[in-house]
């Protein structure tokens, strides 16, 4: 006999109201089963994510939810397919359902009494969404000031061509407070926040006076991911980060040798991932015209620190074809890869004139300071993008000369 889960299972206060009407009653309100089921679905596992009880990985939980019924599993499927076939439709439904007229037809048809049953219903399971919204926009956060910190070290002149600039003035910080802002004065606000199942933090508000350490709180978390990437990528080099991060708090000569531990961590973290005649390989096969990739060194023909940066970026993967927009022309590395790609080229450049360092004053500390967390912004995310880990094989070498 199966044992019973140690772990609650969760259901749509809506969807379980709804299946108590009279059938004919959901055929007069227009509500389907197939929309109940993708209702239930959502909620359901929307209740599993936010979960304060349950410590399971996010993807045990979605999983957790349907691993019983493989027959429900796929009647969801198509009742997916089905609602949003029509995704016209089904706006027109959620108009009608927020509309007056339709509110005064269904409290008219239920009555009084099962049209507060039905709306308590509703907002219940809203309330659960918009927790598991506020919590997906706040996990946000630290990839935001990966961005920003990342992007300290491109300016616009660096990035061809001009229209491609503008992805620069993206503040990702600003954009992940205004939306928990609207968030929370908007939608939180209005719902039963109380049933679900978020506790008190989930509630607070993020202030935009004090963004500034909320920025500082978040950067920690930057520091610990980027880590964590670095060590799946190449154990080996997480000392480096450590080392000059140690160096700095505890060395008078900190700066010079944190900069040299960065310097050698950026040149092994790429070349150990993807070797010189791997990198030309990649680069002659997806940015055959791109500049700045290869150069002659001794008579021989060797990639940039661009072109490595790039291939680390891009995970060593293909290059895939992509559609023009108005910040990039489809050509060439995209946006979010060019960036990624030049934050690692500049960070070691302003290393490999702060190693020369020797004051040990505030200012350099500072410096080097800023230049880390752009580092380590840059990692994160470019790790994440590239999937690159220790286990990943190389693409085939160049044979040798």
């Amino acid at each position: 006999m199966q044992e019973p889960s140690p772990f609650p299972t969760h259901t749509s206060s809506l969807a379980t109201y709804v299946r108590s009407l009279d059938p004919a009653l959901l055929a007069a309100l227009r509500i389907r089963e197939s929309a109940i089921l993708v209702a239930e679905a959502v909620v359901t596992v929307a209740k599993a994510l936010t979960d304060p009880g349950d410590s399971r990985p996010w993807q045990e939980k979605i999983e957790s939810c349907f691993v019983d019924d493989g027959e429900r599993l796929e009647r969801i499927i198509s009742s997916v397919v089905e609602e949003f076939g029509g995704v016209e439709e089904v706006k027109t439904w959620l108009e009608n359902f927020n509309g007056d007229s339709y509110r005064k037809f269904a409290e008219k048809l239920l009555g009084a009494a099962r049209y507060r049953l039905l709306i308590q219903a509703f907002q219940e399971d809203a309330a659960v969404l918009a927790l598991a919204v506020r919590r997906g926009v706040r996990a946000l956060m630290p990839f935001a000031i990966a961005w920003g910190d990342a992007l300290s070290l491109v300016s616009k002149n660096q990035i061809k061509p001009a229209s491609r600039a503008q992805f620069l003035a993206f503040n990702a910080v600003d954009m992940v407070l205004g939306l928990d802002a609207f968030l929370g004065e908007k939608v939180l606000s209005s719902l039963p926040m109380a049933r679900a199942t978020g506790g008190g933090a989930d509630l607070e508000e993020w202030k935009k006076e004090e963004s500034d350490d909320l920025v500082a709180k978040f950067r920690k978390l930057v520091t610990e991911s980027s880590m964590r990437r670095v060590e799946r990528a190449n154990s080996s080099l997480v000392r480096k980060i450590r080392g000059a991060r140690d160096a700095l708090t505890y060395s008078e000569d900190g700066v010079s040798q944190a900069a040299n531990s960065l310097i050698e961590l950026i040149d092994r973290i790429m070349r150990e991932a993807f070797p010189p005649s791997v990198v030309l390989a990649w680069v002659d096969t997806n940015f055959p015209d791109e500049p700045e990739t290869t150069h002659i060194q001794d008579g021989v023909r060797k990639p940039t620190k661009r072109a490595e940066s790039l291939c680390f970026i891009y995970g060593g993967e293909p290059v895939l074809p992509r559609e023009p927009t108005q910040f990039d022309d489809g050509t060439g590395p995209s946006p979010l890869h060019d960036v990624l790609a030049r934050v690692l080229v500049s960070a070691r450049n302003k290393l490999q004139k702060m190693k020369h360092f020797d004051s040990g004053s505030p200012e350099e500390r500072e410096q080097i300071g800023a230049v880390l967390s752009a580092l380590e912004g840059a990692l994160m995310l470019g790790l994440a993008i590239g999937g690159v880990s220790a286990d990943k094989t190389h693409l085939p070498e160049l044979p040798a000369a």
